[in-house]
Formats: structure tokens, C-alpha cells, sequence
């Protein structure tokens, strides 16, 4: 079927200006947070840059676990033959979840996050600095239990995503259907894990930079977020190994898969927002409409541009079969969906760890630069370490013979 002349022993090589430009990235990067550091006025300014991109690079790596697990469980035919780049996104997810959980602690412990919770006489009563509504929150959110829940749901992520990683490999060694039968049954667990705990990991990251303010909706609204994130990054990296000549069984179909997706989650992701803008906008209580009222104030360039980058941009874009179908125009559309969504999280930590919008520049562009080169680097350093497709995988003729 056209399937022969596929070199399946073929290995991504990490050279070259791409392995240069993202060196330099992180260079850059270490400047603007050692910038950030060198005055104390921009601690908390620095903190809140760090959580924004060690949350984005922890959550688009946890996506690639998730991605791998949906894949299993669907036992997913037209995936086959693209597996091993979100592979390489859950192989990295470890490092990812070491850096998320030093920012988180690091900034915790001095007081420049999650002081809306966590600051001296909050809880108690004989304090000036008394707060009834955190006392009454302080049996979850304190520090060594918010910690405990940082380390154990990114360890659990982490041990999930390296184990479908290795099942993989030890199919492409062993052959038969062992390995993939393990990475069904594993998949099966840590989706429900998953399922549940993120959620929880959004309220506790993100929604307690605000402690007084709380929606039931705040997790599926980062899980969306989260999702199509990693969903444009798998497009961006397998566009580019296209062009640069490596994996040519992957098609338009395959493309044209993705930014359906893309095109979907996007819409998702919108509708998650709205509702929780909706329904707090209706309420018009004071203790909920604060959230939108602080954006609204303080940041109302980045609230439309929030709407613009992450609704109108996809919809309007990948609304046309064909430009789901083309290279340029999927890659366009999956950069902006990307800063879109670092813009999505700025809206959502900026408010809280900072409040009233206090400059915009190096340490914002150098950090995210930064994190950028740092997920490259580790991202393709992984994908470098085995063959670019998963040649023993069940369903791999049918991956390789996909047509829409």
C-alpha cells in the first residue's frame, strides 16, 4: 500500500541552528530572570513571569502524556505514526515538574505568591491582618498540604508519562501486543487520576493566587487551555520536521486531524470562558465580578487580545477544510494559538500576584524566550533519542495509509 519506502529506522538529529537558537533562548532567558532578581521592586513581578511559563511548560508536557493516554484508550488508528513527538513532550515532563515546583515553593516561602493566602496573622483572630474567609479555607490551603498536593500530583503526571514513554519503546524492541496492552490498561488509570486531580492542580497553581474569589469552572477553563496548547505544539514541531525533510508518511490527513482538533478545543476553550464570565457577570456579586473587575481596570489589552488570539483567530482561520490541510496555514494559526494562551495565562496570574498591570518589557519577553528555548532544547533532545516512529505499533499501517 505505499508503505516500503519509509525508512523506519530513521532518527531526528539535534544540530544545527535549531539546537544554536535555543542555547541562546535560554541564555536570554536567565538574563531577564537574573534582571528581575537584581531589584528587589521586581520580585514579584519575576515570581509571577516564572509561574506563568513553568505552569504553561508543565501543563503542554502533561498534555502530551494526556494526548499519549487518549490515543490507547480510543486505540486510535490515525495517531500511530506521529506518537513519538508528544512522547518526547511526556518524557520531559519530570523536568518540567522539577521547575514548577521550586518556582511554586521558592515563591510560596517568600511571600512574593499566593500571599492573598499565605502571609503572617491571616488566620488568626488576634491579628489586624485577620482574614475570616482564608481561616476558613486554611484546613486546604496551607502550606505544607498545598505543597504535598504540588509534588504528588506532578509526580504522579510524571511517572505516567515516562511509563507510556518506555512501553513504547520496549514495543518498538520486543514487538507483539504485550507493551500495548500495558499502555492500554495504564492509560485506563491514569486518565481517571488525571481526570481528577487537574482540576484540582489548576485551583491550587493559579486560582489561589486569589484566594477570595473561587468558580467551579476554573479547572476545565485550564484544561481547555492546556489542551489546544499542546495540541498546536505537536502541529508546530510535526510541520517543521516536514519541511526540514523527516517523517514523510505524515499527510495532510494527519495535519488536517489536528487542526480539526485545534479548531474544536478552541471553540471549547471559549465556551468554558464565557460561561464563567457569563454566569459571574449575571450574579453581580461583588466577591465574584472583583476577578473580571481587576482585568477589565488593569488589563483591557490583554483581555480582548485574550479573545481575539484564542476564539477569533482559530475560528476564523481553520473554519476552511483547506487551511487545516496546509502546512502555512496551520502553522500560522498554531503560533498564534500559542501566544494566545501565554496571553490566557497572563490575564490569569497577573491580576493576583501582582495586581494593577506594573510594566511590560524584558523580564515578561526574556522569561517566556527563555522557557521557550528550554522546552525546545529538552523537547528535541528526547525526540532525537529514538526513531521517529513507533514501528510496532498495532495500528501503524492504518496511521500510515491516512487519508481524509
Amino acid at each position: 500500500m505505499g508503505t516500503h519506502n519509509y525508512n523506519f529506522t530513521e532518527q531526528f538529529e539535534f544540530t544545527g541552528k535549531a539546537k544554536t537558537l535555543s542555547v541562546i533562548a535560554i541564555v536570554i532567558g536567565i538574563a531577564a530572570i537574573a534582571y528581575g532578581f537584581s531589584n528587589h521592586d521586581l520580585h514579584e513581578r519575576t515570581f509571577a513571569n516564572l509561574l506563568l511559563m513553568g505552569y504553561y511548560f508543565a501543563c503542554v508536557c502533561m498534555s502530551g502524556a494526556f494526548f499519549l493516554a487518549i490515543q490507547f484508550v480510543a486505540q486510535a488508528g490515525w495517531s500511530a505514526s506521529i506518537l513519538r513527538v508528544p512522547e518526547a513532550m511526556a518524557k520531559t515532563l519530570p523536568i518540567a515538574a522539577v521547575i514548577l515546583v521550586v518556582i511554586v515553593g521558592s515563591g510560596l516561602y517568600s511571600h512574593n505568591l499566593y500571599h492573598h493566602w499565605y502571609a503572617p496573622g491571616l488566620t488568626d483572630p488576634n491579628s489586624p491582618n485577620f482574614d475570616k474567609l482564608i481561616q476558613g479555607k486554611s484546613a486546604f490551603l496551607n502550606a505544607p498540604f498545598f505543597m504535598a498536593r504540588q509534588i504528588i500530583f506532578l509526580a504522579l503526571y510524571s511517572f505516567f508519562a515516562v511509563l507510556l514513554s518506555r512501553l513504547s519503546n520496549n514495543e518498538d524492541l520486543e514487538g507483539g501486543l504485550n507493551s500495548y496492552r500495558k499502555s492500554f490498561k495504564y492509560s485506563c488509570i491514569f486518565l481517571v487520576i488525571y481526570g481528577f486531580t487537574q482540576p484540582i492542580f489548576a485551583f491550587d497553581t493559579i486560582m489561589s493566587l486569589e484566594a477570595h474569589w473561587f468558580s467551579t469552572m476554573f479547572g476545565w477553563y485550564n484544561f481547555a487551555a492546556m489542551w489546544v496548547s499542546s495540541l498546536a505544539i505537536i502541529a508546530i514541531i510535526l510541520i517543521l520536521l516536514r519541511k526540514s525533510g523527516y517523517m514523510p508518511w505524515v499527510n495532510n490527513s494527519h495535519l488536517h486531524n489536528l487542526g480539526q482538533f485545534i479548531f474544536g478545543f478552541s471553540i471549547f476553550w471559549t465556551y468554558v470562558w464565557f460561561a464563567q464570565f457569563l454566569l459571574i457577570y449575571y450574579a453581580n456579586m461583588p466577591e465574584e465580578t472583583v476577578y473580571f473587575y481587576k482585568r477589565f481596570e488593569f488589563y483591557k489589552f490583554w483581555f480582548w487580545l485574550n479573545l481575539v488570539l484564542n476564539f477569533l483567530a482559530p475560528v476564523l482561520l481553520l473554519m476552511d477544510r483547506d487551511n487545516k490541510r496546509k502546512e502555512n496555514s496551520l502553522l500560522v494559526v498554531s503560533i498564534l494559538v500559542l501566544l494566545g494562551h501565554w496571553v490566557d495565562y497572563y490575564q490569569m496570574i497577573m491580576p493576583g500576584a501582582v495586581e494593577e498591570h506594573n510594566g511590560f518589557g524584558f523580564i515578561e519577553v526574556g522569561t517566556a524566550v527563555g522557557f521557550v528555548g528550554l522546552f525546545t532544547f529538552a523537547v528535541l533532545t528526547a525526540l532525537s533519542k529514538k526513531p521517529l516512529i513507533a514501528k510496532n505499533h498495532p495500528f501503524l499501517q492504518e496511521s500510515l495509509n491516512h487519508h481524509l
